[in-house]
């Protein structure tokens, strides 16, 4: 789904929508209360969100992983596999696994370093334990109690906070955001804006501060046809034209689309009869049919970090 409109500010269909609310907190909140958390047989360590949709977390994992790969450890990521029908343990394979049987961010993960999909997380985490990690890096599951995180840290849009600071349905929060602040063991925010300020006035934990970059320019200058199926397309649109592309157009899709051939041939005719090329996220990338992927560029981007030792000092509590 796309995050609605609603969810960034309060009002009238978030307050008819609240008795809802209230009841997926009680019902979350007893099952956290049911849950007991296992032990992992080595670190592990949480990239994780409050709120539904998208804020950055699989390029923070990814960024982690490499951090942590940097120091020698073995990683292995973990990952619920949204979208994907594979219950798992699983360890994914890009060669023969698509995002219909394993998501598509475990597709990302598993490009940098070995990648599971596991409703169970404590089955995951054995498994990959058993297959030589050193270390796990989650890919989300910061509300799913039952695997300890010995480092959990919170990713948060910078432009888009914490939205109406209301809970599902009403608003986009997974969780009270004291709450669950209080569990996390630093912030991640990522881009310039300030919409996060306000509900982190009283924490005293690290805040990081990274932005999305793109990893080559190779578009600058060119005309581009922009597409994504993410939770903010327009943050996708945006960058396009940062970095000097001419956007002939732009279209965005639910979270996780999953494109069909027929849908791939009319954006990539629209974009050829303006001169254009057909563009789109490596988290969309994945999700194309195999025969489309060659005719449209997927733009890579990975976490520019303002203060790169800071996370390094916040790793070295889990691998010195």
């Amino acid at each position: 789904m796309r995050a609605p409109d609603f969810w960034r500010h309060d009002g009238g269909l978030a307050t008819l929508l609240s008795p809802l609310a209230w009841g997926y907190g009680v019902l979350a909140s007893a099952r956290r209360g049911l849950t007991r958390p296992q032990k992992a047989a080595c670190p592990v360590v949480c990239v994780g969100n409050l709120v539904a949709g998208g804020a950055g977390k699989t390029p923070v994992a990814l960024a982690v992983g490499q951090r942590l790969i940097a120091r020698g450890r073995a990683v292995h990521f973990l990952s619920r596999g949204y979208g994907g029908a594979a219950a798992g343990p699983l360890r994914v394979d890009p060669a023969h696994h698509d995002a219909r049987a394993v998501g598509d961010e475990p597709l990302l993960l598993a490009a940098r370093a070995p990648a599971w999909v596991a409703r169970n997380r404590p089955q995951g985490a054995r498994a990959a334990v058993a297959a030589g990690a050193e270390v796990i890096v989650m890919d989300d599951g910061f509300q799913n109690r039952s695997l300890v995180k010995d480092l959990s840290l919170v990713v948060i849009d910078g432009d888009y906070g914490f939205g109406n600071g209301r809970l599902l349905p009403a608003g986009p929060l997974r969780e009270p955001v004291a709450r669950g602040l209080a569990r996390a063991d630093a912030v991640v925010v990522i881009g310039e804006g300030n919409a996060w300020r306000d509900c982190l006035a009283g924490f005293a934990k690290p805040i990081l501060h990274g932005t999305l970059e793109p990893t080559s320019d190779a578009l600058a200058g060119q005309k581009v046809l922009g597409f994504a199926g993410i939770a903010h397309p327009q943050k996708f649109f945006a960058t396009l034209e940062a970095m000097g592309c001419e956007l002939v157009g732009s279209q965005g899709f639910a979270d996780h689309h999953v494109y069909s051939a027929d849908e791939i041939m009319t954006l990539v005719e629209a974009a050829n009869a303006q001169g254009a090329v057909a563009v789109t996220t490596e988290k969309d990338h994945v999700r194309l049919p195999i025969e489309a992927r060659p005719m449209v560029e997927a733009l890579a981007v990975e976490i520019a970090w303002r203060d790169p030792p800071a996370l390094d000092d916040l790793l070295g509590r889990i691998a010195p």
